[in-house]
C-alpha cells in the first residue's frame, strides 16, 4: 500500500510541475496507468473487467434503440426460438437485481411478467413493482435494462412497467416466501 501511495505522490508532483502538459508527458501518464493494473486504469480509477468477460460493456453506454422510453412493444415480433435460447441468461441477469428494501431478487419476488426476444436479439421485459409508490421505481427497471443489455448476444433491452395484473405476495416464489418468513 505504501508503495502505491509513493507512486501516487510522484504522479501528483510530476503533474503539478508541468504547467502545460505536452504529448510525451501525456503518453507517459498513460503508460503509468497501464502499468498500474494492466488494463490502462490506475488503481483508484475504478474496477476493470477481467479479460475474456462475457459482458458487453459497450452496450451499457449506448442509448435505447427506440425513441419511446422503456416500451417493450418497440421490439419486433417475438422469435420463440431466440426467446427460449436467451431466457435462461436473461433470468440469470435479472436474478442479480434486488429491491433495496427486500433481501430477495426481483425475479423470485414475482415482479417479472414476461421476457420476449425478437429476431434482432432485442429483449423486451414486462415487469411490475411491489407498489406504484415504490421509492426505487426508476432504479430497478434501469438496473434490469443494463444488466440484460450487457449479456452476450443481446442487442438491446427495453423494460416496460405494467400494473396489470397488480402484484401480490402470492406471486412470490416458494424460495422468496421462505426467505422472508411469509408462511
Amino acid at each position: 500500500m505504501f508503495s502505491w501511495l509513493g507512486k501516487k505522490q510522484k504522479q501528483v508532483a510530476a503533474r503539478d510541475e508541468a504547467a502545460t502538459p505536452d504529448v510525451p508527458a501525456a503518453a507517459a501518464a498513460s503508460d503509468e496507468r497501464a502499468e498500474a493494473d494492466g488494463h490502462g486504469l490506475a488503481a483508484n480509477e475504478g474496477p476493470s473487467l477481467a479479460a475474456g468477460s462475457d459482458l458487453n460493456v459497450d452496450a451499457l453506454l449506448a442509448p435505447p434503440a427506440s425513441s419511446s422510453a422503456g416500451d417493450s412493444s418497440s421490439i419486433g415480433p417475438t422469435d420463440a426460438a431466440r426467446t427460449e435460447a436467451l431466457t435462461p441468461a436473461v433470468v440469470g441477469a435479472i436474478s442479480t437485481v434486488f429491491d433495496p428494501e427486500i433481501p430477495v431478487n426481483i425475479y423470485e419476488l414475482g415482479l417479472i411478467y414476461e421476457i420476449a426476444v425478437d429476431a434482432g436479439n432485442q429483449v423486451g421485459v414486462k415487469m411490475t413493482l411491489t407498489s406504484p409508490a415504490c421509492p426505487s421505481a426508476q432504479q430497478i427497471p434501469s438496473e434490469v435494462r443494463y444488466k440484460v443489455k450487457a449479456l452476450e448476444g443481446v442487442a438491446d433491452c427495453q423494460v416496460e412497467i405494467v400494473w396489470e395484473p397488480p402484484w401480490t405476495k402470492d406471486m412470490m416464489s416458494e424460495t422468496a416466501k421462505l426467505s422472508l418468513g411469509m408462511y
